[in-house]
């Protein structure tokens, strides 16, 4: 590979991640959620270690999101009318990253809660 085909393949990935973002809320939702998080990682000076795992976790949500989205898209083109296998796969991948989400949130109020109840006390 060269590298005006590293970029090109980089070009088609940015392409990919801007049409998610403009055609599915539940993706723009996560990212909205992503920043603010971030940020909190930050503002609280949360250790190294649990900086990593929030990051992996949002990794993880925003990645299902983006397979949830590429998994529809091509069953619409398989079969266009909705089948019943159709959406069980989609029900599925919909589960899949309701599962992330949830286990995400879950953890990240357990490694967030105590550096704010902190906060607030120092306040």
């Amino acid at each position: 590979m060269n590298i005006s085909q590293f970029f090109e393949s980089i070009t088609y990935a940015i392409k990919g991640l801007i049409y998610t973002f403009k055609h599915e809320q539940n993706f723009r939702i996560q990212i909205f959620f992503s920043l603010i998080v971030s940020g909190a990682l930050f503002l609280f000076q949360v250790r190294t270690a649990e900086k990593i795992v929030v990051l992996l976790l949002i990794t993880l949500v925003l990645i299902l999101e983006l397979v949830n989205t590429a998994i529809e898209k091509f069953m619409d083109l398989l079969k266009p009318r909705l089948h019943s296998h159709v959406e069980v796969i989609k029900d599925v991948m919909a589960g899949a990253v309701f599962i992330a989400s949830v286990s995400a949130l879950i953890i990240g109020l357990v490694i967030f809660v105590p550096y704010i109840i902190t906060f607030f006390t120092l306040v």
